[in-house]
């Protein structure tokens, strides 16, 4: 099973490596982190994931885990409700969030099942009291968005 992990983060690494920088450097995985996911059906990345588990050294926790988390991942669909439903969801994620910790809310890619519009999502982030600073292609069908707390 880890040779499989192993195998998977250098296939994806692969890929974005080309572009200059490891899938775990650009999202900001570092090992020892703890990971909480919102979201999860069988359509995420797996291969994303694999790459996030490899790099922390640990399982990606559920929605129901309540320790200090250090980042965390919302998958979020169309058929999964409006932006008031994707906010709250954020929301959630942002209760056991370390302070400096950031929020990556992944979408299916344009024309991919369950598209949802960037603009949903930023919409969402700021009625959170966010901040979309980045975006990132995981590499596969998903579009991830880096959020991150309002400076005052």
């Amino acid at each position: 099973m880890f040779e499989q992990i192993v195998s998977d983060r250098r296939n994806v690494n692969a890929s974005a490596e080309a572009t200059g920088a490891s899938l775990d450097t650009r999202f900001g995985f570092k090992p020892g982190q703890v990971i909480q996911e919102f979201g999860y059906d069988e359509d995420v990345d797996m291969d994303f994931r694999a790459v996030v588990e490899a790099t922390c050294g640990e399982e990606i926790e559920d929605e129901e885990y309540n320790f200090v988390a250090d980042h965390a991942l919302v998958w979020w669909r169309d058929d999964d409700g409006d932006a008031h439903d994707l906010t709250d969801l954020i929301t959630d994620s942002m209760v056991t969030l370390d302070d400096g910790g950031k929020v990556w809310v992944l979408i299916p890619k344009a024309g991919r099942p369950g598209h949802v519009p960037p603009a949903e999502v930023e919409e969402a982030a700021g009625t959170a009291g966010m901040n979309t600073t980045i975006n990132l292609d995981t590499g596969g069908d998903w579009l991830a968005f880096c959020l991150t707390s309002r400076r005052s």
